[in-house]
This record gives structure tokens, C-alpha cells and sequence, in this order.
């Protein structure tokens, strides 16, 4: 009984092996129960598709084309597909190998004549995974694999927002070139009014000058706002996967209309929902399975083979059984003398896991800043845009009596100057501001990992 106990105990080892290492655990966080900005309750904003939170039907079709022909993404997409068959390499050292040989050969001997050799064995090898050497090898691998599908997903919810973003952008340098092209129209008219008044000698040249400068800057303003029309389509059209080119245009600015509230969510989901913190323990997942391998190369291993083959002078004889031939061999190596580089290496990897466990850490705190600052961003964006809507009203008003206090002698033209500059800079403000606004709810959608769920999160 005593020597069947220990050959069972003996067989159980062979089969499931034992592991030098412990299994990975999640490290303890001490993450914050709520977030510092106040947030609207209810079910978080990054629950929505994307096709849900974007309104304007031709933002919905660039963001289906970019995700369709974008090459940053296709090249993520490849990187799964390099994990996945690199788990199928390394998942292979657990399993048996069979290999055949075959030979045929024709040769002469001085007194004994020609002969013909024709050989053909099949050899089986195994090694053993005592040690869990070649599992926690393919734990490693499988986290890596884990981690660039999470990578592909952060991928695709940085191109969505970037794509957004850009377009809402577009979407502003066009509203703020056709405010410039407004003003400047509306300045060359005073201008040659003020012209006509100084030909009769009823103004001085001075107020021609001044309406010469402010001309000159509106038609400036212009032409940047259209270097930036231009260069804002040709880096969308990159994100599209197209070369330089124009691009569709939808709702105007003004017409953009996201949620009115935007709920955030606790901020324990951004464990299982943001990808790029997936992807950071999951590396971190497989740095630690990786120790178990470096460990495990410094205890003993066991192989076991065996090979049945056959020779014959015919290749009709191969079947015969006296020309059969077969053996079994089972192998013990134990590493004795290195000078310290097995346990060097497996050092080093535990210095590669702590590398991973910061950077897992690093990405986790970034992720809760950015989370942060998109909410102060939308409540404070809000309060200035209205605030700046009330500015462009009231500017409005004040050019306009402004000039009709100028056209009534009342003033002279300097005060004319400074209420159509606030006008100006007050509307390229409240534009400026408005997509601001829009950018911000964008940034909190990705900052808590929106467009998929946490259900589709890998385990760790």
C-alpha cells in the first residue's frame, strides 16, 4: 500500500507538476471610493456606443470609416493575431512530440559487395513539467495575448475619440473662418465709408488708418483660420485611413448636441473597463507567470522517450518483424554549476515584474487623473460658454449703438474700434469655447474606457 501511495503521489507530479511560484493576484490599489469632481448618478457614460453619444449622422460615418480602414488599427489588429499563434508555440511544450525519419542508401564494401539501406523510425519525447515550467510559460503567453487584444480596444477608443475630436474642431475652425470672413466684409465696408467721409473732409485720416489696421487684421484671421481649416481636414483624413483631402461636413457647431448630463460611474470600473489598464496587468500578469519559468529552469527536469523503427536491405522488408527495433529512455537533468546565471535570470525577471507592477500603477493613477480633469473640464467649460454667450450679446449690442453714436458725431471713431474688436474677439471666443466644450465630454467618454462593457473584460 505504502509503495502504490508513493507511485501514485510520483504520477500525480508528473502529470500536474508542482509550481515554485505562487499564482498572480491582483495588487492591492487602495483605490478612491468616489471621484473628487461631483458627478450626476446613474449608469455610467462609457455604457453607451459610441453611435449613441455622437448625434451628427456624418460624424457616425466617419467614425465607421476610420475604424474600417485605419492603419494604426489594422496593425493592432495583426498584433493579436502574432499572440495568439506565439500562445499555440508555447502551449506546445506541454504536450508530446512525435517525430519520423525516414533514409534510403546505396553503398559497396571491398569483399562484401552493394547493398541497399532503407530505414524508417518514429521517435516519441516528452518533457515532464514538474516544475510548471512550461504552464506558467503558457500563462504568460495567454496574458500576452489577453493584453493585445486589450491594446487593440484601446486602439479603437483613442481613434473614435480622436476622430471626434478632430471633427469637432473642423467644425469650429469653419464657424470661426466664416466670423472672420464676416468681419472682414463688414470692416471693408466701414472702411470705404470712412474713406468717402474723409474725401468730403468730415473725419480725419487718422480714422482711415485705424480702419485700415482693423481690416487688416480680420482678413489675417482669415487667412490662418483657413490654414487651419485645411490642415485639421488633411489629419482627420490620416485617421480615416485616406491621403489629403476634403472632408464631409454635418451640423454645424452650434447644432451639436451631446448629453445633457454625463454620469461617470464608480471609479472601481475603470479596472475591468478602460483597456490600457487591462493591458497593463495583463502584462503585469505575464511577468509574473514568467518568474515561475526562470525558477523552474534551476531545479531538476525529466524527459522520457522512445523510438520504434525498423532496417532492411528492401524497401519490401521494412514490414518484417525481425528487422524492428525499439527502445525507451528517461532522462534526469539537474544544472549543477553556472556561475549564478539561472538565478541571475530568474532575478532579472522579478526585476521585470516590478517594473510591470509600476507601470501598471502609473497607468492606473493617469487614467484617474484624466478622468478628473475631463470632469472639471465639462462643469467649468459649461458655466464659461454660457458666460461667453452672454458676452457675444451684450458685445453685439454695444457695436451696434456704438456706431450709431459714431454716425450721430456723438463719439469719435476709437470707440467704434473697441467695441467691434470686443465683438470679434468675443465670437471667435464663444466658438473657440463652445468646442472646447464638446472636446471635453469627448476626453470623459475615453478617459472611463467607453464603447465596450465590462463584461467583455478578460480575467485576469
Amino acid at each position: 500500500m505504502t509503495r502504490r501511495a508513493v507511485g501514485l503521489t510520483l504520477l500525480w507530479l508528473a502529470c500536474t507538476g508542482c509550481a515554485l511560484t505562487p499564482d498572480y493576484q491582483r495588487p492591492e490599489l487602495g483605490l478612491p471610493e468616489g471621484w473628487q469632481e461631483p458627478s450626476p448618478p446613474g449608469e455610467a457614460i462609457a455604457n453607451l456606443p459610441w453611435w449613441e453619444l455622437y448625434r451628427d449622422p456624418e460624424l457616425r460615418r466617419l467614425i465607421e470609416s476610420a475604424l474600417a480602414e485605419n492603419q494604426d488599427l489594422a496593425a493592432a489588429l495583426a498584433r493579436i493575431e502574432e499572440a495568439r499563434y506565439q500562445l499555440t508555440f508555447v502551449r506546445a511544450d506541454q504536450f508530446p512530440f512525435l517525430d519520423v525519419f525516414g533514409s534510403a542508401g546505396r553503398g559497396r564494401v571491398p569483399r562484401v559487395g552493394t547493398s541497399n539501406t532503407f530505414s524508417l523510425d518514429a521517435q516519441l519525447s516528452f518533457e515532464v513539467d514538474l516544475w510548471r515550467r512550461f504552464s506558467r510559460a503558457s500563462e504568460g503567453a495567454r496574458a500576452d495575448l489577453l493584453a493585445s487584444e486589450a491594446a487593440y480596444r484601446n486602439v479603437t477608443i483613442s481613434l473614435v475619440a480622436s476622430v471626434a475630436s478632430s471633427y469637432f474642431l473642423l467644425r469650429d475652425l469653419d464657424q470661426r473662418y466664416e466670423i472672420a470672413v464676416r468681419t472682414a466684409a463688414g470692416r471693408r465696408k466701414s472702411l470705404g465709408i470712412i474713406r468717402s467721409r474723409f474725401g468730403k473732409g468730415t473725419v480725419p485720416e487718422l480714422d482711415v488708418n485705424q480702419a485700415e489696421i482693423e481690416l487688416s487684421i480680420a482678413e489675417a484671421a482669415v487667412q490662418s483660420f483657413d490654414r487651419g481649416v485645411v490642415q485639421t481636414q488633411n489629419a482627420l483624413r490620416v485617421l480615416l485611413g485616406r491621403y489629403p483631402g476634403e472632408v464631409e461636413r454635418g451640423l454645424a457647431l452650434d447644432e451639436q448636441r451631446l448629453l445633457p448630463e454625463v454620469p461617470s460611474g464608480l471609479p472601481s470600473e475603470l479596472l475591468l473597463r478602460r483597456p490600457d489598464v487591462v493591458a497593463a496587468e495583463q502584462s503585469l500578469a505575464a511577468e509574473t507567470a514568467r518568474i515561475g519559468v526562470a525558477e523552474a529552469l534551476r531545479y531538476p527536469s525529466l524527459s522520457l522517450s522512445g523510438s520504434l523503427g525498423a532496417v532492411a536491405d528492401e524497401l519490401s522488408d521494412l514490414n518484417a518483424n525481425e528487422v524492428k527495433a525499439w527502445n525507451l529512455f528517461a532522462g534526469v537533468f539537474q544544472p549543477v554549476f553556472n556561475s549564478g546565471q539561472l538565478k541571475a535570470q530568474a532575478e532579472a525577471q522579478r526585476a521585470r515584474t516590478e517594473q510591470a507592477l509600476r507601470a501598471y500603477e502609473s497607468v492606473l493613477r493617469q487614467a484617474f487623473r484624466e478622468v478628473e480633469d475631463a470632469l472639471v473640464a465639462i462643469r467649468t467649460l459649461r458655466l464659461e460658454h454660457a458666460a461667453r454667450v452672454r458676452q457675444v450679446g451684450a458685445a453685439r449690442n454695444a457695436a451696434r449703438l456704438s456706431r450709431a453714436r459714431y454716425d450721430a458725431g456723438v463719439v469719435d471713431y476709437l470707440e467704434v474700434l473697441d467695441t467691434e474688436r470686443t465683438l470679434f474677439s468675443s465670437e471667435l471666443d464663444e466658438s473657440a469655447t463652445r468646442q472646447a466644450s464638446l472636446s471635453a465630454v469627448v476626453r470623459l467618454y475615453k478617459a472611463l474606457g467607453g464603447g465596450w462593457t465590462p463584461e467583455e473584460s478578460p480575467a485576469p
